[in-house]
């Protein structure tokens, strides 16, 4: 986890990891296991999708087998389409079905972070060092 902490993309990723849960905690919608791609009106929101369908076969057997450094590693290339995602994307749009599928879209990205760790505690954690 330290080697991680290390990287640049990081504290981008704890923060963004927190301002997950922080959107996610407000809605009390059911939402579903997968976001549905034709439900995408934005580069961003493809981007990311594709991007998380492309690490998470590779970082969680890496969890599951306790190489947290390396799975890490791996979920730092999310730095940029999550940045992109929070810069072009407005989450709580007033149309329901696309608001929803977003939300989806940051609950599969939430779920990828804590099959490792809370990793939005990293940023806690080294502001204290």
């Amino acid at each position: 986890m330290n080697d991680f902490s290390k990287l640049p993309e990081a504290e981008s990723l704890s923060a963004a990891n927190k301002r997950i849960r922080n959107i996610l905690k407000k809605s009390e919608e059911q939402l579903a296991q997968r976001a549905d791609p034709s439900l995408f009106q934005d580069d961003a929101e493809r981007t990311l999708a594709n991007k998380l369908d492309e690490l998470t076969p590779q970082a969680k057997p890496l969890f599951e087998r306790g190489e947290y450094t390396q799975g890490l590693k791996i979920l730092a290339g999310l730095k940029e389409p999550v940045d992109h995602f929070f810069d072009q994307v407005m989450v709580m749009t007033d149309d329901t079905t696309v608001r929803n599928n977003r939300l989806t879209l940051l609950k599969q990205l939430e779920g990828l972070f804590l099959s490792v760790a809370d990793i939005s505690r990293l940023q806690t954690q080294e502001g204290h060092k």
